[in-house]
């Protein structure tokens, strides 16, 4: 039986993308091809994706997602300045 995908909604949306972004912003910033100054502007999108707790079960999931992933990113930019 196949998993039930929850209805697209904004929130959901813009979770999904900032959980896509995290491991983009962690390669591009281990193998030098993402900026410092880029892959900042890209957590504070993700920051900002988690910055209301959201409702929906499965957005807490995403949220999860997108924090743990934000904390790695955040040790890996401030050793980087």
């Amino acid at each position: 039986m196949s998993k039930q995908i929850p209805p697209p909604t904004r929130e959901i949306n813009r979770l999904r993308a900032a959980a896509a972004l995290i491991p983009i912003i962690e390669s591009g910033l281990s193998a030098s091809k993402l900026s410092v100054e880029r892959a900042s502007l890209m957590a504070s999108f993700c920051e900002w994706t988690v910055a209301t707790p959201p409702d929906d079960p499965h957005a807490v999931k995403l949220a999860q997602t997108v924090g743990s992933g934000l904390k790695r990113i955040k040790v890996v930019l401030a050793s980087a300045r």
